[in-house]
């Protein structure tokens, strides 16, 4: 399958849509309709969430949470929710949609979203464009209801561009509010490289008050509903010094966050790359040993307390496993979707299952 699709499909689609962004949109409008189709997707999801006729394989207890397979759909792929519920017929264990703000808002300028097919890479300068909130809630709430999924929901929030940066606890606040009770899990996004000043949330004196909030209102919403509080992640750059991340975790440990994602996209670019555009965050292949760094530090920093989820980079089964094998939990893909395929979730979770039981990991 990922052969038909890597010397077939993906040539027709590079070619038929030039512009990165313009294939991104299509295929959304595919699996959204696909969504609808029930009876086919049941039937898909059903073969590939749970990887076939491999043997059977325990779900993966994390954060109260169960995920049928190590392997999740990062933030940025499914923007506005309106593919998701299709995503795990594909083999996705987990899916985190957004980033989405409180606001509406547009975005930066296109293009905004570059191929590097040479390096299995891209280069994104999106800047979170979104129909806000309120109207995404309301989208989340026509598919399947939590509590009644497949797999595990992840909501991305962030800042809304127009708010500045003294003002971001509030409106976090305020999407955390309108999209708390659709979710099974958080993910506060501060490491985006195309909102202006957001990376600036990683200092301890922003981050402290921004985390304490959140918390605070996950408390209340609990309370208010009966319910226990939300498990809470952070998402962060890669491109912070090892003396940013102690200062990270050492609030996360503060707030009683529950986990870290690592690592969003970076704004640095290696040597043999000297032809990408400079603007915007640059994922793929590229970004795997910077990401992997990162796990391992936090993982070590953390004597493994700190549930970490792996992202970045993530192109072969042999990627994967050096994450698993440095302590991350689960991972995340999309670029390497883009390269190899809609079913590549199902082959990563496919190969994992089959070394765990021939090979066990220690």
């Amino acid at each position: 399958m990922d052969y038909l699709y890597e010397y077939a499909v993906r040539p027709l689609i590079f070619r038929l849509w030039k512009d990165a962004e313009t294939a991104h949109d299509r295929t959304l409008q595919g699996l959204s309709l696909f969504s609808k189709m029930k009876p086919i997707l049941s039937l898909l999801e059903r073969f590939n969430m749970h990887n076939g006729r491999l043997p059977e394989q325990k779900p993966i207890e994390l954060f109260g949470l169960k995920f049928p397979n190590i392997v999740g759909l990062a933030a940025g792929f499914d923007k506005q929710a309106r593919a998701w519920p299709s995503l795990g017929a594909f083999g996705f264990g987990h899916v985190e949609i957004g980033t989405i703000t409180n606001l509406a808002q547009s975005g930066n300028e296109k293009p905004r979203l570059f191929r590097y097919p040479k390096f299995e890479a891209a280069v994104n300068s999106f800047g979170f464009p979104n129909d806000g909130a309120d109207e995404i809630a309301k989208r989340i709430a026509k598919g399947p209801k939590k509590g009644k999924r497949a797999f595990p929901l992840g909501i991305n929030i962030g800042k809304s561009k127009v708010c500045p940066i003294e003002n971001a606890v509030e409106d976090y606040l305020n999407s955390f509010r309108k999209l708390a009770g659709l979710a099974d899990y958080m993910a506060v996004n501060i490491s985006s490289p195309n909102t202006p000043n957001l990376r600036e949330l990683h200092d301890k004196k922003h981050l402290v008050t921004l985390l304490t909030e959140l918390q605070k209102e996950n408390r209340a919403y609990a309370l208010r509903n009966k319910e226990k509080p939300l498990p809470m992640l952070l998402k962060i750059a890669p491109d912070l010094s090892y003396n940013q991340v102690d200062d990270v975790l050492s609030v996360v440990e503060e707030t009683e966050f529950n986990g870290i994602i690592a690592t969003n996209t970076t704004v640095t670019r290696p040597e043999f790359m000297g032809d990408v555009v400079t603007k915007g965050g640059l994922s793929g292949a590229p970004l795997m040993r910077k990401s992997l760094d990162m796990v391992r530090y936090i993982v070590r920093t953390t004597d493994g307390k700190l549930p970490v989820i792996g992202s970045g980079g993530i192109c072969t089964a042999d990627d994967a496993d050096r994450f698993l094998a440095v302590g991350a939990s689960l991972i995340q893909i999309y670029t390497s979707m883009i390269y190899r395929g809609p079913f590549f979730a199902r082959e990563l979770a496919k190969a994992y299952a089959w070394r765990q039981t021939e090979w066990p990991m220690k």
